[in-house]
């Protein structure tokens, strides 16, 4: 058998290069061309298209015969369709900030890195923002994998009329990150409560004695990290980066499967794509078999339900509202007959849209 030649290698590499290149500038034109047919045919359009972008990386990952992972290539795919998008509309998409928090990273995973972010302070203004038309989108954390419900996202859905028009999974790897490179001088740890809940177990075996302090992003506590001596955060990769801290122990969350899944918040509703899911609030009278009767529609018209969640409706004492998360869209004709005969037993339907499921 012959030994590759590693120079004629190379030159067949340069030459895939230029044709790969070549493709991406057509795909390039191809996109200012949708571009001036949408402003020619609609007053205010819409470039962002999530059921369009979903149905593009799910082709990617049919076609993937290999040897690279479906992950290299969704990412290869997910930043050409960012700088395309770019080229017909710059979006701005707003998040829980300050920079190197998860949902940062989780706004590069679903936008790209050629969208433009706005790091906010707090959910809340997350969602004001785009409320105010001053983002196009806004990303926010609304369930972790072990810790459930992010509280102050579902309370924000109460009252707000954004939709949601996409969903992004996010693994999520704490590390504790400090100026120094080992346990001994930390005197202190910052970081969301979040993350502590999610990484006790190893806090209250490595450091069951240091003070733990709770603060509104990973990124704020990382921020802290790199100004006060004897200081540690728990947070992510990007945060490392971001303010040069070291890792003083990497991966200390509980569990390996640690997941947060963000939601998209916009201003549009979204198109079936066949493989959907739909966000309802839904409220009943506090009577006996109140929540059966707001479940039993799903069961008979056989919709899977993904998550139920309660919080108070801060309206009247001991009166709750409920999160639901189920399979299929609004369009649909089972979720439509479980609306329909939802009317009769509740006092609140508030649909928070119908969305692509998340691309693995």
């Amino acid at each position: 058998m012959s030994t590759p030649n590693l120079p004629d290698i190379r030159t067949k590499i340069d030459q895939l290069d230029v044709k790969i290149q070549e493709l991406i500038t057509q795909r390039a034109h191809l996109a200012n061309k949708v571009a001036q047919a949408k402003h020619a045919d609609e007053e205010n359009p819409l470039f962002y298209r999530p059921e369009r972008e979903a149905e593009v990386l799910r082709n990617v990952i049919t076609r993937n015969q290999g040897p690279l992972t479906n992950d290299t290539l969704t990412h290869i795919f997910r930043e050409i369709m960012s700088g395309c998008l770019a080229l017909q509309k710059p979006i701005k998409i707003a998040f829980l900030g300050p920079a190197g928090t998860y949902t940062q990273a989780a706004v590069c995973k679903h936008f790209g890195h050629t969208a433009q972010q706005i790091p906010l302070q707090t959910i809340d203004e997350v969602f004001r923002e785009v409320e105010a038309g001053t983002a196009h989108y806004g990303v926010v954390p609304v369930e972790n994998s072990t810790e459930g419900g992010v509280n102050q996202t579902l309370d924000c859905f109460i009252k707000t009329p954004l939709k949601i028009c996409g969903e992004i999974e996010f693994p999520i790897h704490h590390h504790l990150l400090s100026k120094v490179s080992e346990l001994k001088p930390i005197k202190r740890i910052y970081a969301h409560p979040q993350s502590f809940a999610q990484c006790r177990g190893w806090l209250d075996n490595q450091l069951p004695t240091i003070e733990r302090f709770a603060v509104n992003s990973n990124a704020e506590g990382a921020r802290r990290a790199t100004e006060e001596s004897g200081t540690a955060a728990i947070a992510g990769q990007m945060a490392a980066e971001i303010y040069q801290l070291q890792k003083v122990a990497s991966r200390i969350e509980d569990d390996i499967n640690n997941t947060t899944r963000f939601v998209v918040l916009g201003q549009q509703e979204v198109p079936p794509t066949g493989n959907d899911k739909t966000s309802l609030l839904l409220s009943s009278p506090n009577k006996p078999g109140g929540l059966y009767h707001l479940l039993e529609p799903f069961a008979e018209n056989k919709v899977s339900m993904t998550r139920i969640e309660s919080r108070p409706s801060r309206q009247y004492i001991w009166e709750y509202v409920f999160f639901i998360d189920i399979e299929g869209h609004l369009k649909d004709a089972p979720v439509g007959k479980s609306l329909q005969a939802l009317e009769k037993h509740t006092s609140l339907i508030k649909p928070l849209g119908s969305y692509p499921r998340a691309v693995p």
